[in-house]
């Protein structure tokens, strides 16, 4: 039976480099793959999966409006698809997630979707949200707070590095905006202390 996963992490994670890399460990059996990406990260261009290693391939971009239910089933005309891989999934809606679990349920291709779990401020993205509470796996990829602690919490910074504290949920950007934290240090950051300062 087909399911829906969802791999999420905080940034810098190696979230996209994983999608690639199982994309690629399909397409190298013959097996086609579809990649979806949010028209708004277009950080690699429109309609690119960019990682900071420097992989990439073709996406399609997604929009809140598009049912990605219906787009999958016509590109399943198409040709058969073994598996649909969602970079940015924190920037689906809660309609789009259930769009891909019928994709799962109905058209019985797995679908896997990648993304952050909450924002700056350490709230959940809608889509992530959704992702959480119905995907039928759940998968955390790991990364490091500068203490060697397990990251779970993302700052956001403006240009001359000073913590941000309020603005819009969705603001893409990478390294020069965001730094990932574990929860005690992202709790001192955010409440006062200078990005990256040691705490004991």
């Amino acid at each position: 039976m087909a399911k829906l996963y969802f791999s999420y992490s905080t940034m810098n994670a190696g979230k996209t480099t994983l999608l690639l890399q199982a994309s690629y460990n399909y397409r190298e059996r013959g097996m086609r793959t579809v990649l979806f990406i949010a028209a708004l990260d277009d950080r690699g261009g429109v309609g690119r999966i960019a990682s900071r290693i420097g992989l990439d391939c073709e996406a399609i971009p997604f929009r809140p409006e598009d049912d990605l239910f219906e787009a999958i089933r016509t590109l399943q005309g198409e040709g058969a698809i073994a598996c649909v891989f969602v970079d940015e999934a924190q920037f689906l809606t809660e309609e789009q997630v259930w769009q891909l679990a019928r994709v799962a349920d109905r058209q019985s291709i797995p679908v896997m979707t990648y993304g952050l779990r909450t924002d700056f401020r350490g709230q959940l993205f809608p889509g992530s949200q959704a992702l959480l509470a119905i995907a039928d796996e759940l998968r955390e990829v790991r990364t490091i707070c500068h203490c060697g602690r397990k990251a779970t919490m993302v700052v956001r910074m403006d240009a001359e590095g000073r913590i941000l504290h309020e603005g819009a949920q969705i603001e893409v950007g990478g390294n020069d905006k965001y730094v990932s934290y574990c929860r005690r240090h992202w709790d001192d950051v955010v409440n006062g202390m200078e990005p990256g300062a040691q705490v004991d």
